[in-house]
């Protein structure tokens, strides 16, 4: 049986024309003779609209029920796409998550999918017929629906084609693939025609937005081909794979960049073993992910300076943590929320010397300042002011030969 998974983002399923497009889209691998698994996001906007309503209820609201109300949005988008393709004359129907079922486990709002039963699906295909999947979501232990975390019907895609042995999964999108950088801030960026699970999986948790982090992690970690596409123009995407299945001659494959991350410098920090965990533990504990991190010693080893990025979101809750930390000792807090990290990604940098020399020279010869510095095998990120975040991406993306 020649499977293919497709899923369908919001932007995609947008409104009743864009659902149109989309089960053409559909039929058009249909009459290429392939088995069609489709997986369907929300209306672009609906989730955020059903999240709204839990806050006017409930600052508090219980994470079940938070997972109950999000995951209907899909519902709805599924069954307009089975019911345009039942009006074309094809057989469908949408499914959801607990009907297959779709087996999950871990907290509400980001689960992971253990399983598929995929014995009421392969009938289904058996006999003619498209599923439209509800992404984002599944059943827990206790038959509770759960999701998996914003963006998960990329990761619902993903284990579909792995559960399935589809031949391809591709995620349509309002995008036509991914690029060097964001065509809106570097007119010049280019399209990327294959591009490594890491690359990809750095590209993204550094703010490429094409796919969510823990979706490419799945990916990478099941071997399973993505093809990112666009829902409206019909042009080849960009193939997300091995590193063996790609030749290029860039080192650096891409650069990213956020808008919304904030520096909090401690000065005047006591240095003692485990002063680092003390100021961490309780961030940790309520979810704030520390991103760069830099601790300056003074001369007499007795305190130091630790700096550390935030999202800008997370950054009240951060201080009420900090200043209501008894296992600490410091002079005074800072925060400058006017700052962007930059970073270039490629796994060419690993075997390539005077990458870093050649990143730091570019910016210093636009005058740009670089705050923080924190590095991987495969990227180099930058935190500079928010005022200079163009010049930067312009400056990099020049550099490294990716306007060519």
């Amino acid at each position: 049986m020649k499977i293919v998974v497709l899923k369908f983002g919001g932007t995609s399923v947008g409104s009743i024309e864009r659902i149109k497009n989309t089960a053409k889209i559909i039929i058009s691998y249909l009459k290429q003779g392939y088995k069609v698994i489709v997986v369907s996001s929300a209306m672009s906007g609906e989730t955020n609209k059903l999240v709204k309503l839990t806050k006017k209820i409930s600052n508090n609201f219980a994470p079940s029920e938070y997972d109950s109300i999000v995951s209907t949005g899909e519902q709805v988008s599924c069954s307009l796409i089975a019911g345009r393709l039942i009006d074309k004359g094809f057989l469908s129907r949408s499914w959801l998550g607990w009907q297959i079922p779709i087996l999950t486990k871990g907290s509400y709002s980001h689960s992971r999918i253990l399983s598929v039963n995929k014995k009421k699906i392969l009938q289904f295909l058996k006999q003619g017929g498209t599923p439209i999947i509800t992404g984002f979501q599944g059943i827990n232990a206790e038959s509770r629906i759960t999701t998996v975390g914003r963006g998960g019907s990329d990761a619902s895609a993903i284990m579909m084609a792995k559960f399935f042995k589809a031949e391809k999964c591709i995620i349509y999108t309002d995008v036509d693939g991914v690029y060097t950088t964001d065509p809106n801030v570097a007119p010049k960026a280019k399209k990327i025609k294959k591009i490594s699970y890491e690359e990809m999986l750095e590209m993204a948790s550094l703010g490429s937005k094409v796919m969510m982090p823990h979706s490419i992690q799945d990916a990478r970690l099941n071997r399973i081909d993505i093809e990112v596409r666009s829902s409206f123009k019909n042009l080849p995407g960009s193939l997300i794979t091995k590193k063996k299945n790609i030749s290029s001659n860039n080192i650096i494959r891409g650069v990213s960049f956020t808008k919304n991350d904030t520096k909090v410098t401690l000065v005047g920090v006591k240095d003692k073993p485990g002063v680092a965990a003390s100021i961490f533990e309780p961030l940790f504990k309520n979810l704030i992910n520390v991103d760069m991190v830099v601790q300056n010693i003074s001369s007499n080893k007795r305190e130091t300076d630790l700096t550390f990025t935030i999202k800008n979101d997370d950054l009240a809750k951060t201080e009420k943590l900090i200043k209501n930390n008894r296992k600490i000792n410091f002079k005074k807090i800072t925060i400058d929320e006017k700052v962007s990290k930059v970073s270039i990604v490629g796994v060419g940098m690993i075997t390539t010397p005077g990458v870093t020399f050649r990143m730091f020279n570019a910016l210093a010869k636009k005058n740009i300042n670089i705050l923080v510095i924190s590095t991987s095998e495969i990227k180099i990120s930058v935190l500079v002011d928010q005022k200079n975040l163009k010049k930067a991406v312009d400056v990099l993306h020049k550099e490294f030969k990716l306007d060519y």
